[in-house]
């Protein structure tokens, strides 16, 4: 994970495809440098890996490919701000694991099955928990941020350009990446107790996402990608 977003941060060609789109990983994180804005950090790593992916490289699937980014780039961001030792991310990952695995087991993680809410949702329930754990919540604000990650992506799909994971995947990634910075500082605000579980959260993701639109769910026959290909 930490080699995708050091490489992907290094580089500023363009992504291959016809789309013809400049990498923005290492721009952004210049801006990070010159401002020391933690945000522009998140968005800088997630599209670093996120870029990654786009251009063939190897990535560390968190959940998929196309989610790839969210949780490393969060995680990355985290460790070289604040100062988290590797044990502790390594905790924290096996906190995202956890998440990633109920998701899997009870609902999916597959844009083609269920949108991008069980992609990018699933990455930013994962990444929430993560979060939550090293900035020191107990299991129910762990539970809570996740929840608030998935929760908040429920009916999201997927409608990639082109077929391509690019626009708007590495956007979304990013994007994600910080929502679940805000999930995470939202859960420790209160005592964990909330109204909707990530269970609950987890079933309605999957039944939204039967509810899907098969040209909104990876197949680039509607929404975005239908707009892209009419307007050219």
């Amino acid at each position: 994970m930490k080699a995708s977003v050091e490489a992907g941060l290094k580089q500023d060609d363009f992504l291959p495809g016809p789309l013809r789109i400049r990498r923005k990983a290492k721009s952004f994180y210049e801006r990070y440098l010159e401002t020391k804005d933690f945000t522009t950090l998140v968005f800088a790593c997630s599209q670093a890996v996120s870029e990654q992916n786009a251009s063939g490289n190897k990535v560390v699937t968190a959940p998929t490919c196309g989610a790839s980014g969210t949780l490393p780039g969060l995680l990355y961001s985290l460790q070289l701000y604040y100062g988290y030792q590797d044990e502790e991310i390594i905790k924290a990952l096996a906190v995202a694991g956890i998440v990633g695995n109920l998701i899997k087991e009870n609902g999916s993680i597959s844009g083609a099955e269920a949108g991008c809410q069980a992609e990018v949702g699933t990455a930013c329930a994962m990444a929430a928990g993560a979060c939550c754990y090293l900035l020191g919540g107990n299991i129910y604000q762990i539970e809570y941020a996740s929840e608030i990650g998935l929760e908040h992506h429920l009916g999201l799909t997927c409608d990639p350009v082109e077929g391509l994971v690019q626009v708007p995947c590495i956007e979304r990634n990013a994007v994600a990446s910080r929502r679940a910075y805000d999930a995470a500082q939202y859960a420790l605000l209160t005592d964990g107790k909330h109204v909707i579980s990530l269970d609950m959260a987890i079933s309605t993701m999957m039944e939204t996402g039967k509810d899907i639109s098969i040209k909104y769910r990876e197949t680039s026959m509607g929404g975005l990608a239908k707009q892209i290909k009419r307007d050219d």
